[in-house]
């Protein structure tokens, strides 16, 4: 079974740690005790390294995780996708996008993140436990003796993790407790450990410090079995996209510029940073047909747009195993997946035409009943559709089918096909998630779970993007054009204007729409789309940003999907039991056949033939049942662009002030602001 590289080290380390306890009982006390600290790790450079690993350990996904939709959002270091479902990606009740009687510190919008009482008999990995391992690493590293390069390499990974750690709490809660010393829960007096809530900027200096320490500690670049470490760029572009934040509506209402340069200074630094060590957009293969996107997801060790990596492999068994669970998730059941992502037909319209311009501008006339054709490549790239190809290991020529068919005149008359070519079940929205799912990807053991697909976590692209939405803050709207340019350049839009369809752009606020629009396409199920909406303020236009940007609100609305039927030649619903464009026997397909073994007069190609089925053979209509009611519509509360502290968190540290907008503990309402 092979090995998929790269997170080799983080299981070599594990496996130590293992073998180094059975040894040594007292290895790593302090992991049991909280207080003791056991020398020989900060000693012996390959037990240092082991520590370390453990600490990107607790970071990583779970074993058939997959943190391309799913987000950490648990106590004790869960992923979920509940984020991504309170965006337009997914349709889905999620404690965000619900109707609450009230805001209240007791119920699930108010996240437990944050962290959690610790539980009798030992710790969880949960937010201040990891925090905890990482100040007794730094506390520690400095005072036995090993090589002050080994110890610079090893302390800047774990600085990189600190600031990581701090920025999702800054970005969920604003200004959270620094502790940078590790605390003992068990010895000395209880209100030695009660450190107070500190403003959001105080925080983000933090994260700015830590990654400057990290950026000067660490290589460029890693080789061999090291491929996945974090690198100098990786802190680099960490510290940009905590800046950008930071100079975003969600955290700068009043659009200080000054911030806005700051984010556009450490954006530039990253960029050339990386670059410097061989990082850009990934370009092998061909850039017309969106055929190099297409490809990053599935190039591993070397490949440049990767600046910081969550890894897996496909080991199937023993403690080595660390599968990702996308493949499974995306592909559809008839062919042994999950079928268990529902991209929802909001994402699809947000994606313009190939000449980069929307329906209505383009040069492109637009169809629902043709909805892929002449789109952007990154399209096809990212959504598997009914006709589409979507090879696999075992079958390079699979086609999705995903029609539907009506098996009486009842139906028929109530527009509620039936009969569908998924006899082992759809999935909810009748369009699937092709990005990232790999043509070489095996189903031979009855299923995809055993798949290495990496997550990259932050990608060059996101380095050029954070740095043109800086640009545009700060003025620069060149600077910012040319970045978005080599974007859509790369995706292979056309250039018909000059600009990849971006010409007409005009002003600022064009501008900002314009950037978080291609984040939009181009991030689209990666994780990025929520915290992109928080930091803008995008889900109402309670605060003006959507006027400004020429957006609407995804308060109050349903996401929607599609399904395809089957029409008869003559127009009229076909109706029957047995699929209509496949072969009965030797009896032809009861209405044309969808793989035919010659085409049509006229036709001499597959994609010809199947515009052809679409456009005499398939209706298309949009599919308004994925949410959880017929009147279900999303609620947006503006309190959840700060979070508040869950009453478990209150009790088990009442000293903690309450975010504004949430109720404390004597029931009254939180007074710390985090604006500050």
């Amino acid at each position: 079974m092979k090995i998929m590289k790269r997170n080799k080290f983080l299981w070599a380390a594990v496996c130590l740690l293992l073998t180094f306890t059975a040894c040594k009982d007292d290895f790593l006390q302090e992991k049991r005790d909280f207080n003791g600290v056991n020398e020989d790790v900060f000693k012996d450079p390959m037990l240092a390294q082991a520590y370390v690993d453990y600490v990107y350990f607790m970071f990583q996904p779970g074993d058939n995780g997959y943190g391309f939709t799913q987000i950490q959002d648990g106590v004790r270091g869960q992923f979920s996708d509940n984020f991504t479902k309170t965006t337009e990606e997914f349709a889905g009740q999620t404690n965000w996008n619900r109707e609450w009687a009230q805001i209240s510190n007791n119920q699930g919008h108010a996240l437990e993140y944050f962290g959690e009482k610790m539980p009798v008999g030992g710790t969880q990995n949960n937010t201040w436990t990891r925090i905890r391992q990482i100040n007794m690493f730094l506390a520690n590293i400095d005072k036995y003796g090993l090589p002050e390069e080994t110890r610079n390499k090893l302390k800047g990974q774990v600085l990189f993790w600190r600031a990581w750690q701090y920025f999702q709490l800054v970005k969920l809660y604003g200004g959270v407790p620094i502790v940078l010393e590790p605390q003992s829960p068990i010895s000395g007096s209880p209100e030695e450990n009660e450190v107070p809530r500190s403003k959001s900027s105080e925080v983000f200096e933090q994260i700015v410090k830590d990654l400057d320490a990290a950026v000067s500690m660490l290589p460029g670049k890693w080789e061999g079995n090291d491929y996945g470490r974090i690198t100098s760029g990786a802190a680099a572009a960490l510290k940009g996209r905590a800046l950008l934040t930071w100079a975003s509506p969600q955290f700068n209402r009043n659009d200080d510029q000054t911030r806005w340069q700051r984010a556009y200074d450490a954006n530039l630094a990253a960029k050339t940073l990386l670059e410097q060590n061989g990082f850009g957009l990934f370009k092998e293969g061909s850039l017309a047909n969106g055929e190099a996107w297409g490809k990053i997801w599935t190039k591993e060790a070397g490949n440049p747009e990767a600046v910081f990596v969550f890894g897996f492999n496909n080991i199937v068994s023993d403690q080595q195993e660390r599968n990702s669970g996308w493949e499974n998730a995306a592909r559809p059941r008839e062919i042994s997946g999950a079928g268990s992502l529902s991209p929802t037909k909001q994402m699809m319209d947000a994606f313009p035409m190939k000449d980069g311009k929307m329906p209505g501008e383009s040069a492109y006339t637009y169809s629902l009943n043709t909805f892929y054709k002449n789109r952007d490549p990154r399209f096809n790239q990212t959504f598997a559709y009914n006709g589409s190809l979507w090879p696999y290991n075992e079958n390079k020529n699979f086609r999705l089918w995903t029609y539907s068919w009506f098996s009486n005149q009842t139906q028929a008359d109530n527009n509620i096909p039936n009969k569908s070519t998924e006899t082992k079940g759809a999935n909810s929205s009748g369009i699937y998630i092709k990005k990232a799912t790999n043509p070489n990807a095996s189903n031979s053991r009855g299923d995809f779970a055993y798949s290495g697909t990496d997550f990259i976590e932050i990608r060059f692209a996101e380095v050029v993007l954070n740095l043109a939405e800086s640009a545009i803050g700060i003025g620069d709207l060149g600077t910012a054009l040319e970045l978005m340019k080599s974007i859509r350049e790369r995706a292979g839009v056309e250039n018909l204007d000059g600009a990849y369809g971006l010409a007409d752009l005009s002003g600022r606020d064009e501008y900002f729409a314009a950037v978080l629009n291609e984040r939009k396409i181009e991030f689209a199920y990666e994780g990025k789309r929520f915290w992109d909406m928080r930091r803008w303020l995008l889900y109402n236009d309670d605060f003006g940003t959507l006027t400004r940007l020429g957006m609407q609100p995804l308060d109050g609305t349903r996401r929607t999907g599609i399904w395809i039927y089957v029409k008869n030649a003559d127009g009229s619903k076909y109706i029957g039991n047995n699929d209509p464009m496949l072969k009965n026997g030797a009896s032809p397909a009861p209405v044309i056949e969808r793989q035919p073994d010659t085409y049509p007069a006229g036709i001499s190609n597959f994609d010809q033939y199947l515009d052809y089925l679409y456009n005499n053979y398939f209706v298309v209509i949009e599919k308004d049942n994925l949410e959880s009611n017929d009147t279900w519509k999303f609620k947006w509360y503006n309190e959840y662009y700060f979070l508040g502290f869950h009453q478990k968190i209150l009790n088990a540290a009442p000293y903690l002030e309450q975010t504004q907008g949430w109720p404390d503990l004597t029931g009254g309402m939180g007074t710390f602001d985090p604006l500050q």
